[in-house]
């Protein structure tokens, strides 16, 4: 074997430095570029949040049949990923009664402050608001039954890494609902095709698939079981 010139080693060991470095990068960071890499993202919502209280949205959405396939009634903990003015949260307080939990979660501190102000206004003593992160969203561990993602799956700007946090949270048989519209990611729209790949990097599985929650067509219902 031929001998490194002397001229050449400290080049050698700049290389052989930055080698090292990538090989310690930590995976959870790889997987993070890797997410963001993939497709792009809406700007989250930020402004009034009473826009999302229109009147005939519970009929438009057919909300009822929704937490229907999600198995919401009596006694269940839900949680509402990106819960915005609370529209969601509330309804599913209402579904679960005294002896059932909703949480609340989001990555915005002036919605979770809008919610909370919200349920003490309408004496929604099983509703718990969780200020999230981009990658975690704080939920406790084994804690709910049902989740829904209603309208901001294509906000999230790393969706593999959060939704593989959000099966610490889920106890055994949880359903992971996400409601969203067809679109590029950067329009305030998803392909349905593209949350299900990302799902199944997250380590989960499609258990249904259903387009009633639109008259138009243009939103879907997708229902996901952790693997």
């Amino acid at each position: 074997m031929q001998s490194v010139p002397m001229k050449l080693l400290p080049a050698l060991a700049l290389v052989l430095w930055l080698a090292s470095l990538t090989s310690s990068y930590p995976a959870h960071a790889q997987a993070t570029q890797q997410s963001r890499a993939q497709r792009s993202t809406s700007t989250p919502y930020k402004g009034d949040l009473s826009i999302f209280e229109y009147p005939d949205r519970d009929k438009k959405l057919h909300i009822d049949r929704v937490m229907e396939l999600l198995d919401i009634v009596q006694g269940k903990t839900v949680a509402d990923v990106g819960a915005g003015s609370g529209w969601f949260t509330v309804r599913a307080a209402a579904r679960v009664g005294q002896s059932g939990e909703v949480y609340a979660e989001d990555i915005n501190p002036d919605a979770i402050e809008f919610i909370r102000n919200r349920a003490a206004k309408e004496n929604l003593a099983n509703v718990h608001v969780i200020l999230g992160e981009v990658t975690d969203t704080k939920l406790p561990r084994s804690s709910v039954d049902a989740v829904l993602i209603l309208k901001t799956y294509h906000e999230f700007a790393d969706p593999i890494p959060l939704m593989k946090r959000l099966r610490d949270s889920l106890k055994a048989g949880a359903k992971v609902g996400i409601i969203d519209r067809n679109g590029n990611g950067t329009d305030h729209g998803l392909m349905p095709a593209t949350v299900e790949h990302e799902m199944a990097q997250a380590g989960y599985h499609r258990i249904g698939k259903y387009d009633f929650t639109k008259d138009d067509g243009q939103d879907y219902f997708l229902i996901f079981a952790a693997d």
